[in-house]
């Protein structure tokens, strides 16, 4: 991984959130070039800052190097609330999920999933 990448997943992250550069620097306690300074590649943040960058974006540091994962505000939002669930809560969260992803038939009945 090179030093770019951080500035690169800034960037995705920020842009996929619909933030501005100006606004997140300001929101982290910085001046306003903070992050451009970072996506520019004139800086990096030191690996507190890295920490603090990850958690406003409310994710993990691993999830942050996953690129894979550019995730709406509100899912990233459920999968940290169903994290915090007993076991038992998350699996009735998981059902509710699966119930409410059902095809509707035509008639509005649940299709469920064999062929007619």
């Amino acid at each position: 991984m090179d030093s770019g990448y951080i500035a690169h997943r800034i960037t995705q992250l920020r842009m996929a959130r619909n933030i501005s550069e100006y606004q997140m620097s300001l929101e982290l306690g910085h001046s306003k070039s903070y992050i451009q300074s970072i996506t520019s590649g004139k800086s990096l943040p030191s690996s507190q800052e890295l920490f603090n960058i990850a958690d406003y974006f409310d994710m993990s540091m691993s999830e942050f190097f996953d690129e894979g994962n550019v995730l709406s505000p509100t899912v990233q939002k459920a999968i940290n609330a169903i994290r915090k669930l007993n076991e038992q809560d998350a699996a009735l969260v998981l059902s509710m999920i699966q119930r409410l992803s059902l095809p509707l038939q035509k008639d509005g009945a649940e299709c469920q999933g064999e062929a007619k």
